[in-house]
C-alpha cells in the first residue's frame, strides 16, 4: 500500500511541474512613473479601474526626453522626464513599449501590463532590429498589422482572431491609483 501511495505521489508531482508556460517574461524590464507628480490623464485613464482604457508607453529619446502615452482611443500626452525620472534605470519592455491598464473580465480587476511587440512577429535575435509593435483598439484589443492577429488585453493576452500563437508577453506590475505611482518590473 505504501507503494502504490508513494506511486501516486510521484506520478502527481511529475505531471504537476510538466511544460506550463510561465505566466510573465523572463526579460526584465524596470519602469517607474510618479503620475501623482506628472498628472498625465492617458495614463490615468488606463489606472483607472473599470475604465476599458489601456494605454501605451514609450520612451521617446530623440531629443528631448518624454515618455509619450497613448490610449485606445489615439489621444496621445507626452510628458518631460525630470531630473528625478532622468536618474532612474528605464527598461520599457523589449523594444522601449509598454501597454497598460485594467482588464474587465474579473472583479475586483486585474492590472495588466504587456510588452508592446507582437510576440509572434517580433524577434530580438535578428539584426537588424525591426519593430513589430502593436495597435491599441476599443475594447481592450491589440492588432498586429504584420500577422493579422488579434489579442484580447482584458483576458490576460490571449489570440482571439488569426492563426493560433503566444499569448503577448506580461509583466509584473502595480497601481497605486489613476494619479498614483505605476510600477512595471
Amino acid at each position: 500500500m505504501k507503494k502504490l501511495i508513494s506511486l501516486l505521489a510521484a506520478l502527481l508531482w511529475l505531471t504537476s511541474c510538466g511544460d506550463v508556460q510561465n505566466e510573465y517574461s523572463n526579460f526584465r524590464p524596470y519602469f517607474m512613473f510618479e503620475n501623482n507628480v506628472h498628472q498625465n490623464p492617458r495614463l490615468a485613464e488606463a489606472m483607472t479601474p473599470h475604465s476599458g482604457m489601456f494605454c501605451t508607453a514609450r520612451l521617446h529619446t530623440g531629443g528631448v526626453l518624454c515618455y509619450v502615452f497613448t490610449n485606445s482611443n489615439g489621444q496621445t500626452k507626452e510628458t518631460l522626464l525630470n531630473d528625478r525620472d532622468k536618474q532612474r534605470t528605464r527598461v520599457l519592455g523589449i523594444n522601449n513599449g509598454l501597454i497598460v491598464g485594467y482588464g474587465n473580465l474579473n472583479d475586483p480587476p486585474t492590472f495588466y501590463a504587456y510588452d508592446l511587440e507582437c510576440p509572434n512577429c517580433f524577434n530580438p535575435d535578428v539584426f537588424p532590429l525591426k519593430s513589430k509593435p502593436l495597435q491599441l483598439a476599443s475594447g481592450g484589443i491589440a492588432d498586429c498589422n504584420v500577422c493579422k492577429r488579434r489579442y484580447n488585453l482584458n483576458a490576460g493576452g490571449l489570440v482571439i482572431s488569426g492563426e493560433r500563437g503566444k499569448p503577448l508577453t506580461r509583466y509584473r506590475a502595480q497601481t497605486t491609483g489613476p494619479y498614483g505611482t505605476l510600477t512595471v518590473n
